[in-house]
Formats: C-alpha cells, sequence, structure tokens
C-alpha cells in the first residue's frame, strides 16, 4: 500500500485571475481548493487534478510552481520568506 500523502498545490501565490478565476500560483479555482480540503477526497482525484493544473499553466508560471512544490515535497514546507 502507498502511504504517500499527495500534498497541496498551494505555493503562497494566492491571487486568483479575473478571466479565468484560475490561482496565478497553482492554477485552481475557488472549488478546486475546496475539494482539495475536504477529508473524502482521494489520492487519486489529487493526482489527476495535479494534471490538470499543470496543463492550465503558462511556461513561466510551471516553471515558478515546480521549483516551489518541489520544494514543498522535500521540506514539508516552503522554504523562502516574504520580505
Amino acid at each position: 500500500m502507498n502511504n504517500l500523502k499527495i500534498i497541496s498545490p498551494c505555493i503562497s501565490i494566492c491571487k486568483s485571475d479575473p478571466d479565468t478565476g484560475f490561482c496565478y500560483g497553482c492554477a485552481r479555482t475557488d472549488k478546486e481548493k475546496k475539494i482539495w480540503k475536504n477529508l473524502d477526497t482521494t489520492d487519486q482525484w489529487k493526482v489527476e487534478n495535479l494534471k490538470i493544473l499543470r496543463s492550465r499553466m503558462s511556461e513561466t508560471q510551471k516553471k515558478v510552481f515546480e521549483k516551489s512544490y518541489k520544494e514543498k515535497l522535500e521540506f514539508g514546507k516552503l522554504v523562502y520568506t516574504k520580505s
């Protein structure tokens, strides 16, 4: 059995594009953010949603996301600080 926890894609850039409704940081909609927080949401849904989120991102956005998300997976949190 796989005990790997699927970590939220939030990278603390929590502003939404007014045209698309997608978060500039993680590309989620408000509805998807709520689904991620729901304890009944399956890992399968989260894995599929991560694929969808990446497909929504521009190349620049994807570079920032991948670097930040990798850091979050490795350390369990984002290690940079806001000044």
